[in-house]
Order: C-alpha cells, then structure tokens, then sequence
C-alpha cells in the first residue's frame, strides 16, 4: 500500500512539438493586404505594338486610348516579384527521388556542390534537399524522444541531441541565402543599367521624330533601336509602366509621320483585334474562377499578352479597352475583398491569441505541491496549446510575437515542473537508500535463534521504517515485501519454536470456523430481527478467541470478513452504515479535487499505519505464552485489538474505494 500515497504516477513532461515549428507554418504567407488593385504591366515593352509603317496613318491621333497605364494601379511585373515568395512560402517542397533516397551526408554533399553552380538556377535542388534532410533529422528527433521517454524519463525534459550534419547544412542554406542576396543586389544593379539604356533609345527615337524631314531615311535606324529596346532586360518594376507610356508614344509618333500603306495596317489590326477580343473573353470567365488568388494572376498574364498586342482600328480601340478594363476591374475588386477579410481574420485570431498569452500568464506554479496538482495543471496548459493550435494566422508580425510570448510561458510552466519532479525524485531515491539499509538489518537478523534482544531490534527497525517517508511507485512494493519477509521470517522461525501453543491454535482455529458457521446460519435464517443482536455477539466471541495457527490465520480471516460484510449489507448493520454515509456525505461537500486527493492521501496514511500496527500485533503476539495466566490475558487482549484493527482497516478500504470511483 506504499505506493497509493502518490495521487498519481511521474509522466514525462508534455511539450507539444507542434510548438517547436509553429513560427514556420503561421508565417508561410505574406501579408499583402495593403496591396492596390492589380495592374498589368508591358512584358515585351510593347516593341511588337507597332510592327509596320502602315499602322501610322490612324494610330497618330488615338495613342491615348490605347494606353493600358490606366488598367491598374501596380504593374503586373512587381506582383511577379511577389508570386514565387509567397508560392514558395505557402507550398511544401517535396524531394525529387534522387534526394529523398540519399542519407544526411549524401545530402549535404549535395548542397555544397550546388555552391558552384550559377545561384539562379539551383533554388528547385536547395529547397529539395533542405526538405529531405529535415524530414530525415525529424524522423531522427522522434526516435530519440521515443528512446528517451521510453528510458522513463519526462517527455517536456527531452531536448535534442546536437547534430553536426544540421550544423552543417545550416551553415550552407546561409551561404546560398547570402549569394542569392548578392545575385539580387547585382539584378537591382543591372535593371538600373537597363533603365538608363531604355531611355536614351526613347531620347533618340523622339530626337528622329522631331525632325520631320527625315523621318523616311530614319525608317531603318527606328527598327534597329525597337530591336536594341526588346534586347535591353529587365527595368526597376516602379519603372515599367511610365517607361512604357513614353516609347510607345515615341514609336507611335514615328509611325504616324511615315504614313505606312493602309492595307498592311488594316490588316495588322484586324489580326490585333482578335487577338484582344479572345483577351476580353479570357478576363471576363475569370469571373467563374473560384481561386481568386489564381484568377489575379491569370488576369496578370492576360495583361502582358494585351501590351505586347499592337493596335487595333480607331473607332473601336476605345470600347474594347473598356471591356477588358471592365473585366479586369471585377477581378481586382475580387482580389482586394479577399485580403480586406483576410486582415480582419487576423486581427480576430491576434485578439484570440492575446486572450491565450493573458491566460496561461495568470496561472500560478506556487501552490503546486502535489503530483495530481502538476498534473492537473499540465492539463490544463495543453488544454490551452489545443486551443491555440486551432486558431489561424494573425499578421505576420503579431503571430511571431504572439507566439513568442505563448511559447514563453509554456517553457517556464514545464520547466517548474521538471524541478519538482527532479526535488521529488531525489526525496524518494534517499528514502529507497535508508529503507534498503533497513532491509539489509532485517535480512542480516532474521535467522537469529536470540529471540528476545532480536524481537526488540526488529520492532525498532519497524517504528524506524514506519518515520521514512516514500518512494517512487516503482520500487514501493517491492522493498515492502524485502523488508516485511525478513521480518516474517524471522517470527515464523520464533513461532516454531513454541510448540506447545500448537494445540490451543488448533483448537481456537475451530472455534473461529464456529463462528463464521453461525453468522452464516443466521443469515440463512428467517429471524432477521433478533439477527444482528446475535452477529454482534458472534463479533464478541470471535474477538475473544486467541490465535490459530499461522498458515490459516489469513484464510480463516478472509472468510470471518466476507461474513460479517455479508451480515452487514444484510441486516443493515447501522453503526457502520450511518458512518459511510456520514463519509459520503462529507465527500460530496468537498469543492475541488485537490482536497479529495488530500482526503486520500490522509486515508491511506491511515490505512498503511492501521495495516503496519496490526502486523506488528500479529508478530508480538508471539512473545507471550498462552498457557499462563497472565500471557493469555494479554494475548486475548491484543487479538481484540487486531480484530478491531481489520474491521478498521476494511472501512478504510471502502473508503478509498469510494473516493477513487468518485476521482
């Protein structure tokens, strides 16, 4: 019974590993709410618009209303810049077969020869490397927290062990992280350059148009610096669209001054306008599209397909840009609308998460002094992790923070848990060490034929073991039994020894049977009213009665006990029920478990001590010598009070019986 005086058993300490990668998952999508409508932007720089002299006799007087600079608010370019962050930060990358067979080293192997390779055109093989490593050191993580609980330690105590290869690889992804921040400096670098060029082929093409009288002469050089505008890369994305505005009107403005011939203009813009009609189409079933994340991207590529388009007839290029306007603008509201409610979301689950932080801050450790209040407040904390683990995002900058404070206070609950849990372990491993040193007397004594001075050395040891706290429930049975069969030995020996009790055990063993013989009788009766009178003094009797042998004392019990329990429930024996209803009564009135664990605490202390003095009565029993007068005085006396002792002892147990159904 040592071991009921823990509430309940040492677990591992719970942290929840979902914790430990929750700032990944939560900002795996920037916050693009603040974003303007989408805008379509010139991919070509809309070189193609004008591709023949013959479209200059119409398109002189109507540039304007071609312009698609008004479509939008932000070139399309710019949200091309976006995409493959947020594609990249919202899709899980998955190894190729090649890298999701390969072991941590291959993997790292790999990863440093992709250094030499061109920066531009490795980030597919880093992402999939970097993901089969992780996948291999997680699996790795979750043996050794396996090995580690299964070792009997806490769960919340488990760290993992260091990892050269993660070292390593780390050290790696920051290395190409900052040779693409390098590559991307030299891009920003060269798209200034290409800014520059772009310009001075527009400044030349307006110096040829501002001289009129040798513009036929010109036609050649126009073409060769269209050419030279294609060849030129990429320009900042604040750039586009303006950039775009000036050479087309530049283009435009030669080619209205050649006066192309009509028929190759016409057709160049029956074929632009089909072209801008499918266009329109396109932009209009977006509508439909469900994704609206991918409708807006879609609109994009239709956007760029229209700037690159040249031209189509005067009188209707100002209607069909309207349509395509009016299609474009539904998609973008569209858009819009799904960030502006994305950002309340957020702001709803940064108010949830706040709520969380402010409530597992407010829980106080101190008056934690119990195994079932650790665990009851551990409960209660990954209640509270379950709860923020079905919340969303908040804005990226609040869920780092958030999580952050969260995070913190679980760390600081679970690591006052493990000191408790390390004071209480060694509390116990001291107990098991006296209590060891305890049972090595007692086995180093009980063969000794001294039966005086060893009877007084091994009642010590017993009020000695009964002033030592517990131990851990792993080893409480175990050392109780050591201890008590040396101590049983030891008496049994002595007991041998006084033969002539043999015979007056014996014969009180069939006056005991008696008894139980006739409480069971009077059970079986009809006279239910005189019944409990007669159990009651059949209860005298057997307390009156001395000692049978030793190998039946137990059996012999067991079958007086199952009767008057039988008796009781019965004939409604009133003491003891008026008494477990009294204890019923005062259970219901205890608000909280903490004071029921108490409650049981302080019963099987009581139990334990109750079990431990009738023990000690059954063994002294031995001391004394039935055949005298005065011995069998004594020993009478003292089996009535073992007798009162188990009848103690079994109320005791229906005692914790009922509160253990009632926990």
């Amino acid at each position: 019974m040592e071991s009921r005086e823990q509430s309940t058993s040492s677990k591992d300490l719970e942290k929840e590993t979902t914790l430990n990668t929750e700032p990944a998952q939560e900002q795996n999508t920037d916050s693009v709410e603040n974003q303007p409508e989408a805008t379509p932007a010139p991919a070509a720089e809309a070189a193609q618009e004008v591709v023949n002299p013959a479209e200059a006799q119409s398109d002189a007087a109507q540039p304007a209303a071609e312009q698609p600079a008004e479509k939008a608010q932000e070139p399309a370019a710019q949200e091309k810049a976006q995409e493959p962050q947020q594609e990249e930060a919202a899709t899980e990358v998955k190894a190729q077969p090649k890298y999701a067979s390969m072991s941590k080293a291959e993997l790292v192997a790999a990863l440093e020869a992709l250094k030499e390779k061109p920066i531009d055109s490795v980030k597919d093989d880093v992402a999939q490397i970097k993901s089969a490593f992780f996948a291999i050191r997680k699996e790795e993580v979750a043996k050794e927290k396996e090995d580690f609980v299964a070792e009997g330690n806490e769960e919340a105590a488990f760290t993992a062990l260091d990892d050269a290869d993660e070292v390593k690889i780390k050290e790696l992804l920051n290395e190409l992280k900052e040779k693409r921040a390098a590559f991307n400096a030299a891009q920003d670098a060269m798209r200034a350059q290409n800014l520059e060029k772009k310009r001075s082929i527009i400044d030349e093409i307006n110096a040829i148009v501002a001289d009129p009288d040798n513009v036929n002469r010109q036609y050649n050089r126009i073409q060769q610096l269209q050419q030279e505008f294609k060849a030129v890369g990429e320009v900042p994305a604040a750039n586009v669209t303006e950039l775009w505005k000036k050479y087309q009107e530049a283009v435009e403005k030669f080619y209205d001054l050649l006066k192309m011939n009509k028929e190759l203009r016409d057709y160049d813009f029956k074929k632009n306008l089909e072209i801008k009609q499918q266009l329109c189409a396109e932009a209009e079933a977006l509508d439909d599209e469900n994704d609206v994340v991918a409708a807006f991207k879609k609109l994009q590529e239709l956007h760029d397909t229209w700037r690159e388009t040249g031209p189509v007839a005067k009188e209707i290029r100002e209607e069909l840009w309207q349509r395509f306007k009016n299609a474009s603008s539904v998609i973008n509201k569209k858009y819009q609308n799904f960030f502006e409610e994305r950002k309340a979301k957020e702001k709803e689950n940064a108010e949830a998460k706040t709520a969380l932080c402010e409530k597992i801050e407010a829980m106080s450790t101190d008056g934690l002094k119990t195994y079932a209040a650790w665990d009851e407040a551990t409960r209660a904390i990954i209640a509270l992790q379950g709860e923020w683990k079905k919340l969303g995002f908040a804005s990226r900058k609040q869920n780092a923070e958030l999580f952050a404070r969260f995070r913190k206070s679980c760390d600081e609950f679970f690591a006052k848990k493990a000191e408790f849990f390390k004071e209480m372990k060694e509390k116990f491993a001291a107990n098991l060490a006296k209590k060891t040193a305890l049972c090595e007397k007692a086995e180093a004594m009980k063969d000794s034929t001294d039966w005086k001075a060893t009877t007084d050395a091994f009642v010590a040891l017993q009020k000695e073991w009964k002033t030592i706290g517990s131990v851990g429930k792993r080893h409480s049975d175990a050392i109780w039994k050591r201890f008590i069969a040396a101590c049983d030995a030891f008496f049994e020996n002595k007991k041998k020894q006084n033969t002539n009790v043999h015979a007056v055990e014996h014969e009180n063993l069939k006056t005991k049977k008696n008894i139980i013989a006739q409480i069971n009788a009077l059970l079986e009766s009809d006279d239910k009213d005189e019944a409990p009178a007669k159990v009651r003094d059949l209860m005298q009797q057997w307390q009156g009665v001395g000692h049978v042998p030793y190998k039946e004392k137990d059996k012999v019990y067991a079958e007086y006990k199952a009767a008057i329990d039988k008796a009781f429930e019965q004939l409604d024996m009133r003491a003891t029920r008026a008494r477990m209803a009294n204890f019923e009564s005062s259970l219901n009135q205890m608000n909280g478990n903490d004071k029921i664990y108490h409650e049981r605490e302080r019963l099987v202390r009581d139990y334990e001590r109750k079990c431990q003095e009738m023990k000690t009565y059954e063994n002294n029993m031995g001391f004394f010598n039935a055949s005298s007068k005065n011995g069998s005085t004594i020993v009478k006396q003292m089996e009535k009070k073992i007798a009162g002792l188990k009848e103690e002892i079994a109320i005791l147990e229906k005692k914790i019986k009922m509160i253990d159904e009632k926990l």
